[in-house]
C-alpha cells in the first residue's frame, strides 16, 4: 500500500497530501492496534510527547484529505524493517522474505524480475 484516494475522484485530479510513514505508524498503532500513546511510542523507540506531535499531525492530514477530497501518499520516513519485504508488481502480493516467494496465482510469470524490493 502506496496511499489512498477518494472515491470518485481521480488520482491526478488532485494534489495529494504526503504523509510521512513514521505518521502512518502512529495511526497504526494508536487506532488500529489500540496502543496507549506510552506504549505505542516504545513501539516506535520516540518520546510520548514526540509521538503525540506525529500522531497529530497524521490526524490532520487524514482531516484535511477527507474534507478536501484529496490522496494520501505514504512516503519517506526513517524506519527499518524487521524481515526483507517484497511486493510483486503485477499482483500486488506481499512477500515476507525472498525464500517465502510462490508463483501468484494471477501472474503469468514467476521469477524475482517480478518483484519491488520494498526496504531500499
Amino acid at each position: 500500500m502506496q496511499g489512498f484516494k477518494p472515491f470518485g475522484i481521480a488520482f491526478c485530479d488532485t494534489t495529494p497530501i504526503i504523509m510521512q510513514y513514521e505518521e502512518y505508524e502512529t495511526v497504526k498503532l494508536v487506532i488500529y492496534e489500540d496502543l496507549p500513546q506510552d506504549i505505542a511510542a516504545d513501539r516506535m523507540e520516540v518520546s510520548r510527547p514526540t509521538l503525540t506531535r506525529i500522531y497529530n499531525s497524521a490526524l490532520k492530514k487524514i482531516g484535511q484529505a477527507f474534507v478536501e477530497g484529496k490522496s494520501i501518499t505514504i512516503d519517506g520516513g526513517n524506519f527499518e524493517f524487521d524481515k526483507d519485504w517484497y511486493k510483486c508488481k503485477r499482483c500486488f502480493k506481499l512477500i515476507a522474505g525472498i525464500g517465502n516467494h510462490s508463483k501468484c496465482a494471477d501472474c503469468s510469470s514467476f521469477g524475482k524480475e517480478e518483484l519491488i524490493n520494498l526496504n531500499q
